[in-house]
C-alpha cells in the first residue's frame, strides 16, 4: 500500500513542524528510494521556513529491491526473516534504466516476483559490511554540518 507522495511530503513536513518546538535539528533518514523525491521537497520546504532540518539516505552500491543489498543487510539484521531457500533473481538491468516504468507503475509493472536484481551471493558479512559504510557515511554528513560544510 502507498499513499502517494504529495501525502509523505506533507505528513513529513508537518511532523517535523510539530518536532521542530522541541527539537532544534532534525535528521531524517530514509532507506526507501521511493521516498527520495518527496522528502527532498519537504526538507527544502522546512528550511525555506527556516528550520533545521537535514535528510540523509544511503548510498550503498547494489541493487534496488530484494536482491543482494537488501537480502545482506537483511541477513545481518535479522536472518530468522529470510527465506533464502525462495529467494530468486528479478529484472538485473540497472535501476537507472528502470526509473520511468517504475515510477510509472510500480515495481510489479517491472518485475513480476518483485525483486529488483539477484539475491544471489547476500551473505551477513556483506550486510555488515554495508552496515558499517553507511553508518559511517551518516556520522561524516552531521560532522561536515556541524563544522560549517
Amino acid at each position: 500500500m502507498s499513499i502517494g507522495q504529495e501525502a509523505v511530503e506533507l505528513a513529513v513536513v508537518e511532523l517535523c513542524r510539530s518536532a521542530s518546538a522541541t527539537f532544534p535539528r532534525i535528521l531524517l533518514i530514509n532507506a526507501h528510494g521511493g521516498n527520495a523525491e518527496p522528502l527532498d521537497r519537504a526538507q527544502r520546504r522546512l528550511r525555506g521556513e527556516g528550520r533545521d532540518v537535514r535528510a540523509w539516505a544511503p548510498s550503498s552500491p547494489g541493487d534496488a529491491h530484494a536482491g543482494r543489498t537488501e537480502t545482506s543487510l537483511m541477513l545481518a539484521l535479522v536472518p530468522e526473516r529470510v527465506r533464502q531457500d525462495e529467494a530468486s533473481a528479478g529484472i538485473v538491468a540497472p535501476i537507472a534504466e528502470l526509473l520511468g516504468r517504475l515510477r510509472a507503475g510500480g515495481v510489479r509493472a517491472i518485475s513480476p516476483n518483485g525483486v529488483l536484481g539477484d539475491p544471489a551471493g547476500a551473505s551477513a558479512d556483506e550486510g555488515h559490511e554495508l552496515l558499517r559504510a553507511a553508518s559511517e557515511e551518516l556520522v561524516a554528513m552531521v560532522d561536515a554540518r556541524d563544522r560549517g560544510a
